[in-house]
């Protein structure tokens, strides 16, 4: 026998990964963001996909699968649903600054620029004004 062919004989495969309480959309938020939270974007779209083919308007659920799209680098599919997202819920910080990240991160600087500005008018908060300034900086040296 091959030395292959019994390797892959005595080889063993991992059991495929099982969420406890993966039934309905609202666990799949608590698996998905923690899967998110340690940075697990692919094992969180797998439980995404699912949820939102249940509930497809799940704002909580696009949510997540735009921050997933963001950590895969998948830009496009993170502007389009943050666009979406946005629309809906325009006063909605996280998807306003996530899509400006996102323009940012395609070099779409002055299409960027509004909604980071906006967000940051919104919270106040420093890591906005600081993907602001950023943008301002990258802007300037183009000029």
């Amino acid at each position: 026998m091959d030395p292959r062919d019994e390797q892959e004989l005595y080889e063993l495969t991992a059991p495929p990964v099982v969420f406890p309480g993966q039934a309905g959309p609202e666990s799949a938020y608590r698996v998905a963001h923690d899967l998110l939270a340690r940075r697990g974007a692919v094992e969180a779209l797998e439980v995404l996909e699912p949820a939102l083919a249940e509930d497809p308007t799940n704002t909580g659920l696009r949510t997540l699968r735009a921050w997933a799209y963001l950590i895969r680098v998948q830009l496009k599919k993170a502007e389009d649903e943050l666009r979406a997202l946005v629309e809906e819920t325009p006063d909605d910080v996280w998807s306003r600054h996530a899509l400006g990240r996102a323009l940012e991160r395609q070099s779409r600087l002055e299409e960027a620029l509004p909604h980071l500005r906006l967000a940051f008018a919104m919270s106040g908060d420093l890591e906005h004004e600081l993907a602001v300034l950023r943008v301002e900086r990258q802007l300037m040296d183009i000029s």
